[in-house]
């Protein structure tokens, strides 16, 4: 896709880059980039489709249970129901102007041929920014899931709970190749706002992080000059050591998520983990966070945050009103952002699937026992399973007392191990068998509960979010 969308206005004008602290487009005037994350799509996400554990486990678990053909219906099924033009219709309507596109490194290279593109890898990728585009709607893409793993965490997609990317040279050979086909897939879009190389990278060595960065610079460099590059700092997008000086027509991105926006979160204002947080703290982090990017005189964007939701109503009004300061602090900076996320089963998303719709009724089973056993660490709790967690705690701590693993220290490392993969991993299979025996029609019908018409919106979220737009 080499040319802007029908009836855009013409490229010269529709382009941005980086200047100073704003970015502005072709004829130099200031877009502030307000959007949201396509979250779950084309990096399937476990809390906002109900599976367990990771995409690879699940499309293995999906191919085991159903066989080829079905497995692909299914999975071909919601990636076609998930984002389709009236999504973004219905997002032109709210005001945002951007949409972030967390893509899986899988639709571009196969494990098994690593050094070869995927052909057809493009294709929904191509047909998002297309519709987006029609509708004065910028898209940045975010390499969501990279070889080998950027962070230890599910959604990238890896079988590890360290993240490897930072320790074998093929896995980061695979990137700098994946982002420079991206690079010139894209050179000529002016509605591709930029690459977002990495999602949440967490190195524990931040000179790692800075020097494949500038592999990745010079090697889209090479065959794109002028789309804006994306940053997101270290240790899941909130630190910016080692980075040195600023890049040109580069944006430095942070993440948000105060404890307070937790599932098992405390009041707001009041004290969540023993530490008081209202608007004020909110701003305090915020400000730290992005201390390197007000210093390098760049561009602020805050690429992920929101609460989660949990349908208790005092408790969600207070995580709308932390969405609602957030929102504010970032306007009062002239930060750009994107919330996360668009679409889910009920969580974090602006629309949510129906609860009695054919895909939460066949998977109630399973994401019941996905809740009681905490398996989503960040849209649940392990008061169910403390029987097995608080002796490794106890005990890690007795045998252990020095240890506090990279990124976020024991009881997150705990978590990861038992949670995320240990309790996790059946749950990939268990979830599959939940349409075990589907019809072709049935399996249609059950992807379907994710297109726009048969979801529902957070509508209180949605005025916040249309307000913030016209700020």
């Amino acid at each position: 896709m080499r040319t802007s969308a029908p009836g855009s206005p013409p490229p010269d004008t529709t382009w941005l880059h980086a200047d100073g602290r704003q970015v502005v487009d072709g004829s130099g005037h200031p877009v502030l980039l307000r959007g949201f994350g396509l979250g779950g799509w084309l990096n399937m996400e476990n809390f906002i489709s109900g599976y367990g554990s990771s995409e690879v486990l699940l499309r293995h678990a999906l191919h085991q249970t159903l066989g080829g053909d079905m497995a692909d219906r299914l999975i071909d099924g919601f990636l076609s129901a998930f984002f389709t033009d009236a999504d973004a219709t219905f997002l032109a309507s709210i005001g945002v102007n951007s949409l972030r596109i967390p893509v899986n490194y899988r639709h571009l290279q196969d494990d098994l041929r690593p050094d070869v593109i995927r052909p057809d890898g493009f294709s929904r990728l191509d047909g998002a920014i297309r519709a987006c585009a029609e509708h004065g709607i910028y898209s940045i893409i975010d390499l969501h899931a990279a070889p080998g793993g950027q962070n230890g965490h599910w959604h990238s997609d890896t079988l590890f709970h360290r993240p490897q990317l930072w320790h074998y040279e093929d896995f980061q050979r695979r990137t700098v190749a994946i982002w420079q086909a991206i690079a010139e897939h894209y050179r000529d879009n002016p509605w591709v706002a930029g690459y977002n190389f990495l999602n949440e990278p967490a190195s524990d060595d931040a000179d790692d992080l800075v020097s494949l960065y500038r592999r990745l610079v010079e090697a889209v460099r090479e065959v794109d000059p002028r789309h804006m590059l994306f940053l997101d700092g270290n240790r899941f997008a909130t630190e910016f050591p080692a980075f040195g000086e600023a890049i040109p027509n580069t944006i430095y991105a942070v993440h948000q998520y105060p404890p307070p926006c937790r599932f098992d979160a405390g009041p707001y204002p009041g004290e969540t983990e023993g530490q008081f947080y209202d608007r004020d703290r909110i701003q305090r982090d915020f400000e730290r966070m992005t201390a390197y990017i007000v210093e390098h005189d760049a561009p602020i964007w805050v690429g992920e945050f929101g609460p989660v939701y949990t349908g208790d109503r005092a408790g969600d009004e207070m995580k709308r009103r932390l969405l609602a300061d957030e929102l504010e602090i970032y306007s009062s900076h002239g930060a750009g952002w994107s919330l996360w996320t668009y679409k889910d089963m009920g969580m974090m998303g602006l629309l949510r699937t129906r609860p009695d719709s054919s895909w939460m009724n066949r998977t109630s089973e399973v994401r019941a026992k996905k809740a009681r056993l905490g398996v989503d660490i960040g849209g649940s709790d392990d008061s169910a399973i403390l029987d097995i967690l608080q002796p490794i705690r106890d005990r890690f701590r007795q045998e252990f007392p020095w240890f506090a693993p990279y990124p976020f220290g024991i009881d997150s490392h705990i978590n990861r191990l038992v949670r995320a993969i240990l309790l996790a991993e059946p749950l990939a299979y268990e979830f599959a068998r939940a349409f075990a025996g589907a019809t072709g029609t049935e399996i249609d019908d059950a992807v379907s509960s994710f297109r726009l018409e048969n979801c529902d919106r957070n509508q209180d979220v949605l005025e916040i979010v249309a307000k913030a737009c016209q700020a």
